[in-house]
């Protein structure tokens, strides 16, 4: 979570020492001022976590720290403040924001974390963002929609070559018919009985677990509020399920779990549609940009006759009410308020689509279902191929 009016503290504080030119100084400021718990080269608080580097240049290339450690933090804001003679910059390098690792790195694999990272490896611009603290909180909402491991495996691609668990989706003539005729079918779907049916199911899904969704919506991660409140809706009444309603609603730790990494949260299969479908969570009180679909699974998905791919976003407001939309992924809306990442991800990959928190929000406030033009459909999936 990001706390806005602690940060905007920090980030004056540091600017009010323009000119200390002295890290150590400069961090004992702010480990006093924010009560701050010191590990090793790492400052840190409930709101961020933040180290301390001496160089003339922004763009310095002292090792910062190790991913390892940088894992323990990854949840929350991590700044790198880099002391010169006159002033004090600051960066996010949160690992979204990495482009790789470069000490130590040679045996770095996604089931090997080593190695660390220097000031030339954090990304300077980020979704047309620069990286100073002017963006940190739209930043931060980027990098909260994406998982550690999202991160993980793209590093280790960026710093040793090593070819990624997801391919670059080969578009053939054949199959490339089949995905721009699912625009054609996400129409017929949305008008169909389906549709109808498909919305219900989940709406019956989550009315049984409305009250434990509305405590689900304050666990600080993200990513474990998604999958938490995800689980509660596709899960049929599994031991685990039962395991974390009790933690829930109980207060107490929640169990360990692992969901797979799939395009879709929850399937249907009807006569004439095969379904995927995935469950976007948006706390209405809270900022954030929850990634969208792997763009090389989504035309994978898309290239089967009769799929059909529908995003169901979720409200909640701090009151507990819940809000519903199934939408295709071709709304225009949706397409709208995609952002796709493409120069982040990996060489062999068309990279990851990520949702603008907002615009799902006004979505949200809308009557409307969903609402596709097959012209701006056509051209999103176009541009999404040819990436």
């Amino acid at each position: 979570m990001y706390n806005r009016r602690v940060i905007e503290y920090l980030v004056r504080l540091i600017e009010k020492n323009d000119g200390i030119a002295d890290k150590k100084k400069l961090a004992e400021i702010i480990k006093k001022e924010f009560d701050l718990v010191k590990d090793r080269s790492v400052y840190y608080c409930d709101d961020f976590a933040i180290r301390f580097s001496q160089s003339e240049n922004k763009k310095m290339s002292n090792t910062v720290l190790s991913l390892s450690a940088l894992q323990k933090y990854d949840d929350k804001p991590f700044i790198v403040c880099v002391v010169s003679s006159k002033v004090n910059y600051l960066m996010l390098a949160n690992t979204t924001f990495l482009k790789k690792i470069s000490h130590s790195s040679q045996e770095l694999r996604v089931d090997n974390i080593r190695g660390s990272f220097n000031g030339g490896d954090i990304i300077m611009e980020f979704a047309s963002l620069e990286n100073k603290p002017d963006y940190f909180e739209h930043l931060f909402a980027y990098h909260s929609g994406l998982t550690f491991q999202d991160n993980l495996e793209r590093l280790v691609e960026s710093t040793n070559g090593i070819v990624g668990r997801v391919q670059k989706f080969e578009v053939t003539e054949k199959n490339k018919a089949v995905i721009m005729n699912s625009i054609d079918r996400a129409l017929e779907f949305a008008s169909s009985t389906r549709y109808i049916e498909l919305k219900r199911d989940l709406d019956d899904r989550v009315s049984r677990v409305q009250g434990e969704i509305a405590i689900a919506a304050f666990i600080d991660n993200v990513n474990v509020r998604g999958r938490i409140i995800e689980y509660l809706i596709t899960d049929n009444g599994s031991n685990l399920k039962n395991q974390i309603i009790d933690a829930l609603k109980n207060n107490k730790p929640l169990p360990r779990f692992k969901t797979e990494d799939k395009l879709g949260d929850y399937s249907k299969t009807f006569p004439e549609y095969l379904t995927e479908t995935d469950i976007k969570t948006k706390v209405l009180f809270l900022d954030g940009n929850p990634k969208a679909y792997n763009i090389d699974k989504l035309l994978e998905f898309l290239a089967i006759e009769k799929s059909v791919y529908m995003i169901y976003l979720l409200g909640i407001d701090d009151d507990g009410t819940i809000i519903s939309r199934l939408c295709s992924v071709f709304d225009s809306r949706l397409i709208e308020s995609t952002n796709v990442i493409h120069h982040w991800a990996g060489r062999n990959s068309r990279g990851v689509a990520q949702f603008i928190g907002h615009s799902l929000s006004k979505i949200l406030t809308e009557t409307n279902e969903t609402n596709i033009n097959k012209k701006i459909a056509t051209d999103f999936v176009t541009e999404l191929i040819h990436r």
